[in-house]
């Protein structure tokens, strides 16, 4: 019966046979639950990556979009304020940090002494005022004065002149009218010895040589007259000439009349210079007087260092004014931030002190990294060279209003925010 009916035995297969596909789904089969489970596993892994990756990518945007450093001060351009002359200080308007405006008077110096040199410089450009306008006065009529002694001259000198030969002309006829009474003296002399000679010998009358007597004493007498009246007219053309010369030197004295007016000319001038000169001497004293007032050039806080009672040298420093309404920010940068930093950007500034945020821009960026600003910039040429990120300054100024309680003050530590988008 056994060998009628043998058992059953599982069929065999070789390696190289595909499997079973029913066996195969067995072995692959699980639960449903277990493969949702999985499922969302895989789902939320997904997520999670996919959350990560935009976050990530939004974070880098952010971080990217703008440039912080902790680098920074509040700023200001501090004004000093100096005596512009020196003296003694007899008042002082203010206190330390006192809120002062534009054009307060801030300390008052002793004005005596410039008062004094005040009204002494005014009469010393009264003085010169007038003199200038008596020397203007004088100008024209130096120049008719000169004109009319040139013509009065030239005059003269015609006058001289003809009296010279008038007085010559009467020289010569006094010395005709001489030669005339020697020739009528040397007859009446002749007649007067034939007559004599006749009279001895009585062959005249005594009358007859008695008017040959007179008419020989009147010739002589004549001779004495004519050489008299020769020597008259002599001494009328001496005068003639010495009147000519004297003519001549007044007309050489009237040519001068012009280099006289230009002379005096030259004086006006030199009077109106004097007279600028003191005039600007008088602007000086008043300006000196006016800086016995010492004023405030801006508004803001005042720092003093000046009491009462001191004596101060122009020049001297005496307070600083700060301008609390004219406060900035100077962040310095690295070099590697300002890739994409330009003007204009806005920015926001995180006070350390008080933990308030102020919106400002840029205003600028220096031209030249800090350390070439010093005394002694370095020089890289020399010695071993390390590379080292230099840093910029950046001037970040502030929105209208955002500093009215003025509570950020020059040298405050900042962070500033600079949003490059």
């Amino acid at each position: 019966m056994a060998e009628e009916n043998p058992p059953r035995s599982a069929p065999e297969t070789s390696q190289d046979s595909p499997a079973d596909p029913s066996v195969l789904k067995d072995r692959d089969y699980k639960p449903p639950a277990r493969r949702n489970s999985k499922r969302r596993r895989n789902l939320l892994i997904l997520v999670v990556i996919v959350v990560v990756i935009v976050g990530g990518v939004f974070l880098w945007r952010y971080l990217s979009s703008y440039e912080s450093t902790d680098d920074a001060q509040a700023d200001v351009h501090l004004y000093p304020v100096s005596a512009r002359v020196s003296g003694y200080v007899v008042k002082v308007s203010v206190d330390d940090n006192q809120w002062v405006e534009q054009g307060t008077v801030l300390v008052e110096i002793d004005p005596k002494d410039y008062e004094v040199a005040v009204a002494q410089a005014q009469a010393n450009l009264a003085n010169a005022e007038a003199t200038a306008q008596s020397l203007n006065i004088t100008v024209p009529i130096t120049s008719v004065n000169t004109s009319s002694q040139l013509k009065f001259a030239a005059s003269g000198m015609e006058d001289a002149n003809a009296g010279v030969i008038a007085a010559e002309r009467q020289v010569t006829a006094a010395h005709s009218q001489l030669e005339a009474a020697e020739a009528n003296d040397v007859k009446a002399q002749d007649d007067l010895h034939r007559y004599k000679l006749l009279v001895d010998k009585r062959e005249i009358s005594a009358q007859i040589y008695d008017q040959a007597l007179a008419a020989a004493k009147s010739s002589t007498a004549a001779i004495m007259a004519a050489r008299a009246n020769e020597s008259v007219a002599q001494q009328f053309v001496q005068q003639a000439q010495s009147r000519l010369a004297q003519a001549d030197a007044n007309h050489q004295s009237a040519e001068t009349g012009p280099q006289q007016v230009s002379s005096t000319r030259a004086r006006v001038r030199a009077a109106i210079a004097d007279v600028e000169q003191k005039r600007a001497l008088l602007e000086q004293a008043q300006l000196n007087l006016g800086y016995t007032k010492i004023v405030a050039p801006v508004t803001g806080e005042v720092n003093k260092t000046v009491v009462v009672g001191m004596n101060v040298q122009d020049g001297q420093q005496l307070l600083t004014v700060v301008p609390l309404d004219e406060v900035w920010v100077t962040a310095n940068f690295k070099e590697t931030q300002l890739r994409h930093m330009q003007v204009g950007q806005r920015a926001e500034i995180h006070i350390d002190s008080s933990g308030r945020t102020f919106k400002g821009h840029v205003d600028s960026i220096a031209g030249a990294t800090g350390p070439l600003f010093s005394l002694l910039p370095p020089e890289n040429a020399t010695g071993n060279y390390v590379k080292i990120v230099q840093r910029i300054p950046v001037k970040i100024v502030l929105d209208p209003g955002e500093n009215k309680d003025r509570r950020l003050r020059p040298g405050m530590n900042v962070v500033p925010d600079v949003y490059l988008q």
